[in-house]
């Protein structure tokens, strides 16, 4: 294996440390960075430890005898992130901050700044694996420098309790390229075992269990800070009777039950949210169970197609995860026929638009229904256990 001048991403967390623990010990030249994405300026009620996450980046990279840099990204993550996700939310969608987390922010600005500082990769302590599958032909690769010519695919982690590979749904070649994974062969205790024999102040943290840039702050009390409130009815679905009313649509997600405070007055069943109407801000509801309207999704449109290798573009049975937590599934994939055996060009940066590129929708059928998906969620393609790209609701 080749010496590599790598930019490793310290978040400090356990996971971040092995990952900078293992390049070090295959020889490569690493510094240490902490992004500073989001500071609690604004007095959001919760905790935001994040003066508590550098202070064990730096403790990690001064037991690794590394150089540790702070590097302030809060206004391209403002920008990026955090825009998206309010703007998500008072559309009444279902956005996705830690995709694009990756995608905008740490593949994306990030590794920008990696290359101006000279290095040749960016590595971070998701639980996902990158391999090389293919020697390309096509001149971008080969105008683009060192391993060029190579083409990667990414596998989900082979700890499948952690693998992360969903979180990267969105990320393109170009980026793949430049980045590195190197705990995706771990299982988790193996990972914490070589944190400890390292002797590793975080080799016994707890795992983040937080959005990716506001910590343990719940997400509601984050929207009530920075969305107004808009209230509207909410509506049973089965008959239009009006039930009550609710404070605002981005509080509620497809599927949730608790906090509707409607009560059902029937034995054994609950409400459940099973959809949200734009034009009257209406919140629908209505018996958790298969006959819900809305609840299960047997079909969908998918939109903003973005595929890591060669995009498909005939129908074809794949699969795909709908969540972070959710177990693959078995899909019909039809992309729309417009723009087939059009290529994007490996150096696209994230968010480029390409002329003539493949189309960018298509329609997907369930093997099995799929409860709660909700317009904006991301869903993660799988050819077995490859990830192929990622898509975003209709």
């Amino acid at each position: 294996m080749p010496r590599e001048r790598i930019l490793v991403a310290l978040s400090g967390g356990v996971d971040s440390s092995v990952a900078a623990l293992l390049l070090q010990q295959q020889g490569h030249d690493i510094v240490g960075v902490y992004m500073k994405n989001w500071i609690n300026e604004d007095n959001v009620i919760g905790h935001c430890p994040w003066m508590q996450d550098i202070e064990d980046a730096r403790a990690v990279a001064d037991k690794l005898g590394i150089e540790f840099r702070v590097v302030n990204l809060m206004q391209d993550y403002r920008r990026l992130v955090v825009d998206y996700l309010l703007d998500g939310y008072q559309r009444g969608l279902t956005p996705n901050p830690d995709v694009m987390c990756n995608s905008r922010v740490k593949f994306g600005v990030l590794a920008a700044y990696a290359r101006v500082e000279g290095f040749s990769a960016i590595a971070t302590g998701h639980y996902a694996q990158r391999i090389e599958v293919a020697q390309a032909s096509s001149l971008h690769f080969a105008e683009a420098g060192k391993d060029a010519c190579a083409t990667f695919a990414l596998l989900e982690g082979l700890d499948k309790n952690k693998d992360q590979s969903y979180f990267l749904a969105l990320l393109t070649q170009a980026q793949l390229r430049d980045a590195r994974f190197p705990i995706g062969h771990l299982p988790k205790p193996e990972l914490r075992q070589l944190a400890a024999d390292a002797g590793l102040i975080t080799a016994t943290k707890k795992d983040s269990q937080g959005i990716c840039f506001i910590g343990e702050v719940k997400m509601a009390d984050f929207l009530s800070a920075y969305v107004p409130e808009h209230p509207g009815p909410i509506v049973r679905a089965t008959d239009g009777k009006i039930l009550g009313e609710h404070r605002g649509l981005h509080y509620y997600t497809i599927g949730q039950r608790r906090g509707i405070r409607i009560p059902s007055n029937t034995d054994n069943e609950a409400y459940v949210v099973t959809g949200k109407r734009a034009n009257d801000h209406a919140l629908l509801v209505a018996f958790d169970g298969p006959a819900a309207p809305g609840l299960w999704t047997s079909e969908c449109q998918i939109h903003s197609l973005s595929f890591i290798g060669e995009p498909v573009t005939e129908p074809c049975t794949i699969a795909c995860r709908v969540r972070y937590r959710d177990p693959r599934v078995a899909i019909e994939f039809i992309p729309d026929s417009a723009g087939r055996d059009r290529r994007i060009p490996p150096s696209c940066e994230v968010g480029c638009v390409i002329p003539n590129a493949p189309s960018s929708e298509a329609r997907i059928r369930f093997a099995t229904p799929q409860r709660a998906l909700a317009s904006g969620q991301i869903m993660a393609l799988y050819r077995g256990e490859q990830l192929l790209g990622g898509a975003v609701f209709v």
